[in-house]
């Protein structure tokens, strides 16, 4: 794993006075002139001292609990365990809720059971405790409140008394002025009586972070490479409001350095949140982890994917009816690869070929028809009782079928399971097959070569054989007795192979495509004998359907028919 490169910042001296008093007992060097502080690779200010061996990874999942959980969010969840169960670390969740108006414990919850649901259990967190609790963050004000004491003792941090007018009045100037929208600095080096004078009036006041006015701080982010800013671009921030709601890069640092955090694998959007965040680590002494920023999931427009794109929360996904472990699956491969043409991993095998390094710079395309192939191919491989009673269970709920299990729930679910990519598609699936769409089929496109291929004689022979009770009876026997009277029946009207499965589908199914015959056929038998199907299922027995096939003017039909539309479109 690379190493952090060291931190440089360049400071005026006449700003720090007792940062660099504080420092020199922390392995800094320091230059007679602006005072160049490199922090060295023995420094325990560094994060160099980091290490992957013996557990001693730590990394964190941090959601904000003011809506549901974005694919984005989960991403960076799964890639955060991912890194912690391959490095025999500790996954840490954590719930960052200072946004009091919009956070909401309902939320919170939604959010905890959609990551139990894709299996990414956490060491700790808020419902299950730990040693660097508490998890929440509106619980740990105290903890804020005095790290910000010990910056305000330190001079990295100093009252400041400006209104919101004031603030806005140095936004105003320095747009005219073409400079960044950064503090001036007013109350940065007013005298103690100055801010003793404000207190004795009860002026409100912030807690603003000193930044110095030179120099440069330098990370080498674990997927971006090396990241660089420039401190003149940033001003002093602020790190306490006036209300004693502490800033949420404050509570972001003081969190993560409180509850050893090794590793920051985080959006990329919060990628400039590391540089105030790297000042608030050094000015408390803290070591700093190793940063890790992976790129944005996109829409297939390449813009930042949104709920304009549809679907974007796993909850929506859940109910839609993908698989856990689909989920899981492809958004691993949202922006990582394990180097092989291999797209299908289990959750296990993610996490032992796992690793930071082939995270991918660029954003991830979230393409949806992909997740869904990829759900069909995990919901296929399940076990085949596990996906019976998964499917069955869909079709009792949904009113299709009265009983979720049995011969013909096994049955149906073998025969359609192909054509079946969400739990969902199921009941389509089903539906599909217990219809009997015949004249929209005959009316079709496709219908008309049928039609003429003598359709009419091949009806007249299947409804004297249904007539005569030879269809029911090898219907009784299973596949071994429809094979056995389809070769006959087309042994006697001189037809095989296409010729005569053709005209066979349409008139027994009413559709033109479908699963094969003689397991269709075997089990609209006994759909209609063994009163699973309910009746708001819309199934057609096969005596409704031998009585419509007796109501066909074939003449009729032959001579003016009509087209409507294609065969596709009926069957779908």
């Amino acid at each position: 794993m690379a190493s952090l490169v060291g931190t440089r910042i360049r400071v005026l001296p006449d700003l720090y006075p007792p940062f660099l008093a504080y420092n020199r007992r922390r392995g800094i060097s320091i230059s007679k002139r602006n005072f160049s502080v490199v922090f060295s690779s023995t420094s325990p200010l560094t994060n160099n001292n980091i290490g992957e061996k013996d557990g001693n990874v730590r990394v964190r999942f941090a959601p904000s609990p003011t809506g549901n959980l974005h694919v984005g969010g989960a991403r960076t969840a799964l890639f955060n365990y991912l890194f912690a169960r391959s490095k025999g670390g500790k996954f840490v969740l954590r719930i960052e809720d200072t946004d009091l108006e919009r956070s909401t414990r309902e939320s919170e919850e939604a959010v905890l059971q959609d990551l139990t649901w894709l299996g990414l259990h956490w060491d700790e967190g808020p419902d299950v405790g730990g040693e660097c609790g508490p998890y929440r963050q509106s619980e740990r004000n105290s903890l804020y409140k005095q790290y910000s004491e010990k910056l305000l003792e330190s001079g990295h941090v100093y009252r400041c008394f400006c209104s919101n007018e004031e603030l806005e009045k140095m936004k105003v100037i320095a747009k005219l002025k073409n400079l960044p929208p950064v503090y001036t600095g007013k109350w940065a080096n007013t005298s103690h009586e100055e801010v003793q004078e404000e207190l004795a009036k009860g002026t409100p006041y912030t807690y603003r972070f000193r930044v110095p006015k030179e120099g440069s701080l330098k990370i080498n982010d674990l997927i971006r490479g090396e990241v660089t800013w420039n401190l003149n671009t940033l001003g002093d921030f602020v790190i306490m409001r006036s209300n004693g709601q502490p800033v949420y890069n404050f509570c972001v640092t003081v969190d993560d350095a409180t509850m050893a955090i090794s590793h920051v694998i985080r959006a990329e959007e919060h990628l400039p949140n590391t540089l105030r965040q790297a000042l608030i680590y050094k000015a408390l002494g803290f070591p700093m982890p190793y940063f890790a920023h992976v790129s944005l999931i996109l829409a297939p427009d390449r813009s930042k994917l949104s709920k304009r794109h549809g679907a974007t929360s796993v909850g929506q996904f859940k109910e839609m009816g993908y698989l856990p472990q689909a989920m899981v699956n492809y958004l691993a491969l949202l922006g990582w690869g394990d180097g092989t043409e291999n797209e299908f991993f289990s959750l296990e095998q993610l996490v032992e070929k796992f690793t930071i390094d082939r995270v991918n710079k660029g954003g991830a395309i979230f393409d949806s028809t992909k997740l869904r192939w990829m759900n069909g191919q995990h919901l296929r491989a399940l076990p085949s009782e596990k996906l019976t009673k998964l499917i069955g269970e869909r079709w009792k709920c949904t009113g299709i079928l009265t009983e979720s299990e049995g011969p013909f729930v096994e049955e149906a679910v073998q025969l359609l399971k192909d054509g079946i990519d969400l739990v969902t598609d199921s009941d389509k699936a089903i539906s599909n097959l217990l219809s009997y769409p015949l004249y929209a089929t005959l009316a079709s496109v496709e219908g008309k070569s049928a039609i003429e291929d003598k359709l009419s004689e091949v009806s007249d022979s299947l409804i004297a054989a249904y007539d005569s009770g030879e269809l029911l009876v090898a219907l009784e026997e299973g596949h071994a007795g429809w094979q056995k009277w389809v070769k006959g029946f087309g042994k006697a009207l001189k037809r095989k192979g296409k010729s005569l499965f053709m005209p066979l589908r349409v008139l027994l199914t009413g559709k033109l495509h479908g699963p094969e015959m003689a397991s269709t056929m075997v089990l609209l038998h006994r759909a209609g004998t063994c009163g699973v199907v309910t009746a708001e299922a819309g199934f057609v027995t096969l005596k409704e359907r031998f009585t419509t096939l007796r109501q066909v003017d074939w003449e009729v039909l032959i001579k003016d028919r009509p087209v409507l539309e294609s065969a596709a479109t009926v069957s779908n």
